[in-house]
């Protein structure tokens, strides 16, 4: 049975999180130490990063790369990198973080 966005959403946010945890247990500096993001530009945590090509994301883009390729929105990291802007992927964005904020409260 297919997952629906929304099921795909959720299990990736879990999958992401828990690569996060796992760098913080492996090497609690990473939580404290910082990279521009080649995704969103942002300055973020190294923790819950990953190396894609050339491309370096973070924890927040890797949810997002997971998502697209997992819903087929996506078959290369670097069709997300030229979409950063993309008004699709900024409503994902946005629903992802709403979905955070839901579950966090």
């Amino acid at each position: 049975m297919k997952k629906t966005k929304e099921e795909v959403i959720a299990e990736m946010q879990l999958v992401v999180e828990q690569m996060k945890l796992d760098d913080i247990e492996e090497n609690p500096d990473s939580e404290y130490e910082y990279f521009q993001c080649d995704g969103c530009g942002e300055t973020k945590p190294l923790a819950g990063s990953v190396q894609y090509n050339m491309y370096r994301l973070c924890n927040d883009c890797v949810l997002l790369a997971e998502v697209g390729f997992e819903l087929g929105q996506i078959k290369e990291i670097d069709e997300l990198i030229d979409a950063m802007a993309d008004k699709r992927l900024i409503s994902d964005c946005e629903f992802i973080k709403s979905e955070e904020n839901r579950m966090n409260n």
